[in-house]
């Protein structure tokens, strides 16, 4: 007997294309079904009907030696694929995939896209094949939109009496298409693939199926009609390279589906195409419930009345376009309509949840993985952090075990390049280092780093500490080493910071350049911080940080003379780093107070701001770096305003030049522009100077002067503004002779009860803070 094999071409994550292979299939009964698809799934095919395995799910193929060499091969719900695999498994019929083996794939440097049918439209034209078959169909039928053609004539049709009848005419159709194709290196990469899956065909009859459905691509259904003899098939695939390979199942995305590029599959709306294979029954109705449920739940106003308005304005679209159901274009034109008034900021909102979604498959724990991959997963089981297709917020209190497991496990993943979390800004107001804020987001490719990192160890710790031995080894950067310690104790790597330190010793100790040891400083001192809070031992750290910080301050007067502008801006940022870790040290057990790291960087700081301007002595300074030193030993109290005045007076005198007094301006300026409103000494100086500047030379400072003021805040520049617009500020020295403005006792007074009440103070008269302020009455201002 001879077997009667049935093509069943298809859309690829076409959801008509589904619902015709579902009815083809239970009209034919196979025996057998062949699936485009890559061999090597065969082995882990029956888990398309675990019950836990939930798609859209992808078949991931990599190289044993290169995991970075992947390809995905994913199935959603809707596609025609997944469909034949399901019906395949609860029909108890044996399943086979007939594509060119990935193994083949990938020696033959197949393009990386992942996609069952090759490569995109647009590389496809360049190789000299058919962009978009569908497209070029489209086209022929006088329409200029494929995608609306392809929903009218396919996703939208009604089933009648030959489930087999939808096929035999694209079928037809793709024949004629592919007798007009050119030649290119397309064609050749379907030559291969279509012979091998010929091969496969040969061999299901020689198996003794009878009634073979072989589900693909409908573009090779024609070479597939007609076999050429197995000798010419068996040449074309003669001498093929190969390379070893595993394959997996992986969790994918809707989001995924929807990308173009990498391992995207180009699907446009996936969550629309999900809804239309899962609701048959009066889609455009349930579409819109569903979009009225999103609304809602956003704090928009749609009531049923909008439902009900939009399902009809939609039904009206589609019959007066033509168009036997209403589409995606005719569904959200009413929807912008009706339920956004018009707002295309509201639409989008359903165009991302909806009509792409965040859906995130699940594959069963049977499903083969690398010992790194069943560690990362008992982990976020245990620590109840479920991986998600959404965007979500995470806050953590260290204090806590879970949340400092949790902080671990994401550091330590963040090392091994799986960006799973990423630090984030908490909208909690905190400065303490207790709390932490991540922002979760699940990418289907983390499953190939998963693998590339495979190797590092078994565990994600070691693995982790691996691969944080590895990079001190490699580093030549003495920031990087600093930032891979901070890495290791955020991640709790004890295993791996003995290596870390040693490196970190040798580098620091041989370098001599003062930026590197400032870049290098602040992420030690959070170390220690990080340290205290996780109940880390960071002891080591404690004296290298030390070091660092001494040498810091012997070395930085020399390492700022002689700068440029671009060198003194980012001396000047080393400057802001240095100081706020400084400040942040420990102080030792035993230590005299005059020995803290603070003491001596203050001593540096003094002996910066002393320099002779640049363009002078072979010491000189930049403005920029002198005006920045003064600022932070001002807001550190070791200088007094009046000092502060005094240098400012000397700087912006007549006898310094303009550049250099502009630089001195923005380095003092700097920290925030508030201490001008508050000492009208420093605003008479810098007054005095901007108007005593020649027209010329103030001309080339303006982009200095106002890069400067526009980074004082809003008000602070608004009172300034003011103020100059009431009249001439005066000199300095009148200007520091002024009284000072004298306060309204009353109005200030008038906040006690409300500070009485806030402070939890029963009466305002007989609190021991405020013993001798008498109590006020209670007025309309308080």
């Amino acid at each position: 007997m001879s077997a009667e094999v049935t093509l069943l071409g298809v859309r690829h994550h076409g959801p008509g294309s589904a619902r015709a292979v579902a009815a083809a299939l239970e009209q034919l009964k196979p025996d057998a079904v062949l699936i485009e698809g890559p061999p090597e799934a065969d082995a882990i095919a029956a888990l398309a009907a675990d019950k836990e395995m939930q798609p859209p799910v992808a078949l991931l193929a990599h190289v044993v030696d290169d995991p970075a060499r992947a390809a995905f091969w994913p199935f959603a719900v809707f596609s025609p694929e997944w469909v034949a695999l399901r019906y395949a498994a609860d029909h108890d019929v044996p399943v086979r995939f007939v594509d060119l083996p990935a193994a083949y794939t990938f020696a033959l440097a197949e393009a990386p896209s992942g996609v069952p049918g090759g490569t995109s439209g647009e590389a496809a034209e360049a190789e000299g094949g058919i962009g978009d078959p569908i497209a070029a169909l489209a086209e022929a039928a006088g329409h200029d939109d494929p995608e609306r053609w392809w929903e009218d004539v396919v996703e939208h049709r009604a089933p009648d009496g030959d489930a087999l009848a939808p096929f035999a005419a694209v079928a037809e159709a793709m024949t004629a298409l592919r007798e007009t194709a050119p030649a290119g290196p397309r064609a050749r990469r379907d030559d291969l693939r279509e012979a091998y899956m010929r091969q496969q065909i040969r061999a299901a009859r020689r198996a003794g199926h009878r009634r073979i459905a072989v589900v693909c691509g409908a573009w090779h259904v024609p070479a597939l009609q007609t076999m050429p003899t197995v000798a010419h098939d068996r040449a074309l695939l003669a001498g093929l390279p190969k390379m070893k390979t595993q394959i997996t199942w992986v969790p994918w995305t809707h989001r995924r589906l929807a990308q173009h590029t990498g391992y995207g599959a180009g699907i446009d709306s996936p969550g629309w195409y999900h809804h239309l294979f899962t609701s048959p029954d009066r889609p455009v109705t349930r579409w819109m419930t569903g979009i009225a449920d999103l609304l809602r739940a956003e704090d928009h106003p749609v009531s049923s009345a909008h439902v009900i308005e939009a399902v009809r304005l939609a039904e009206t679209l589609a019959v007066l376009r033509g168009r036997p159901l209403a589409g995606l274009g005719e569904t959200l034109d009413a929807v912008r309509s009706v339920m956004c008034d018009g707002s295309d900021v509201t639409l989008a909102l359903v165009h991302d949840r909806l009509v792409v979604g965040d859906a995130l498959g699940e594959v069963p724990d049977g499903a083969p993985a690398v010992p790194l991959q069943r560690d990362l997963a008992r982990l976020q089981r245990s620590l109840r952090l479920k991986p998600e297709a959404a965007e979500r917020e995470l806050v953590l209190d260290l204090r806590k075990d879970l949340d400092a497991e949790r902080s671990r496990l994401l550091h330590r993943l963040r090392l091994l390049g799986i960006d799973w979390g990423a630090p984030a800004r908490s909208a909690v107001n905190s400065t303490g280092t207790f709390r932490e804020t991540w922002r979760l987001h699940w990418e289907p490719e983390y499953a190939v780093r998963v693998v590339e990192a495979a190797h590092w160890g078994t565990t994600v710790e070691d693995a982790a500490c691996g691969k944080a031995a590895r990079q001190a080894a490699d580093a030549t950067d003495l920031a990087d080493l600093t930032g891979l310690v901070e890495q290791c104790l955020l991640a709790g790597l004890t295993g791996a910071l003995p290596a870390v330190m040693r490196a970190l010793a040798d580098r620091a100790a041989l370098d001599t350049d003062v930026a590197h040891l400032a870049a290098a400083l602040p992420a030690l001192v959070r170390a220690l911080r990080y340290g205290d809070v996780r109940g880390t031992d960071a002891t080591a750290l404690d004296g290298v940080a030390r070091g660092l910080a001494e040498r810091i301050g012997v070395g930085l007067p020399p390492a700022c003379t002689g700068r440029d502008a671009d060198g003194a801006a980012a001396m000047r940022a080393h400057l802001d780093a240095v100081h706020a870790a400084v400040g942040l040290l420990p102080p030792a057990a035993g230590d005299d107070p005059g020995d803290h790291p603070a003491e001596r960087w203050a001593a540096a700081l003094h002996s910066l701001a002393a320099r002779e301007p640049s363009g002078g002595p072979a010491t000189g300074v930049p403005g920029l770096l002198r005006g920045r030193a003064v600022r932070l030993l001002l807001d550190e109290g070791r200088l007094d305003s009046a000092e502060a005045g005094r240098r400012m007076g000397l700087v912006l005198s007549p006898a310094g030049a303009p550049a250099d007094a502009a630089g001195w301006i923005e380095g003092f300026l700097a920290g925030g522009g508030a201490l001008l409103l508050h000492d009208t000494a420093l605003l008479g100086l810098l007054d005095d100077w901007l108007t005593g500047v020649p027209g010329d030379t103030l001309i080339d400072l303006l982009p200095v002067l106002r890069r400067t003021f526009s980074g004082l805040e809003a008000a602070v520049r608004r009172t300034i503004g003011e103020r100059a617009a009431a009249g001439p500020l005066g000199t300095g020295a009148a200007a520091a002779a002024a009284p000072p403005e004298k306060l309204d006792e009353q109005r200030a007074d008038a906040v006690l009860p409300v500070l009485a009440l806030l402070l939890g103070l029963p009466d305002v008269t007989t609190a021991p803070l405020l013993p001798r302020i008498p109590r006020q009455p209670t007025g309309r201002n308080t």
